[in-house]
């Protein structure tokens, strides 16, 4: 599997964390270069890429109590996305009240900044941020991520 390069917004991001603390920048180097979507990324992304955010995603879970198996988040982002880091949603209720659903689990910004996880990225369009939060919310609203089947 070919990973994408670095996009300059991570890249700068990097750059500013040198200035603080070199192992925090290694990190964030380290798992923004494996799962950073491309600028240009417009389109669902590859199975494989898929199955990488959400592994990523499951230990981060893991490490904050959050229930959630690969199957019920697979699931749930391909009904909601198709696997498009950029979808978002422009005809829904939401949309019309002025915030359309966004990314891989069609998170709305409240809701992402409200069940965001500490030690992901604010960017909702990040992978693993994004799924991150809306399982911290599927698992508040109805146990698990697992129990959701149909639009949340």
């Amino acid at each position: 599997m070919r990973l994408s390069a670095l996009p300059k917004r991570a890249a700068s991001r990097t750059v500013r964390c040198l200035a603080g603390s070199a192992a925090t920048a290694a990190v964030l180097f380290a798992t923004s270069a494996a799962v950073a979507p491309t600028p240009a990324a417009a389109a669902p992304a590859s199975a494989e890429r898929v199955d990488v955010w959400i592994k990523h995603a499951l230990l981060v879970m893991e490490g904050k109590g959050i229930p959630g198996t690969h199957e019920g988040i697979r699931r749930n982002l391909m009904r909601e996305s198709s696997g498009d880091l950029y979808a978002i949603n422009l005809w829904d209720s939401n949309a019309k009240a002025g915030i359309p659903s966004k990314g891989l689990m069609q998170v709305i910004d409240p809701t992402f900044r409200t069940y965001h996880v500490d030690g992901t990225s604010w960017d909702i369009y990040d992978p693993i941020a994004n799924i991150t939060a809306a399982c911290n919310y599927a698992a508040q609203r109805y146990g698990s991520i697992d129990n959701v089947n149909g639009p949340y």
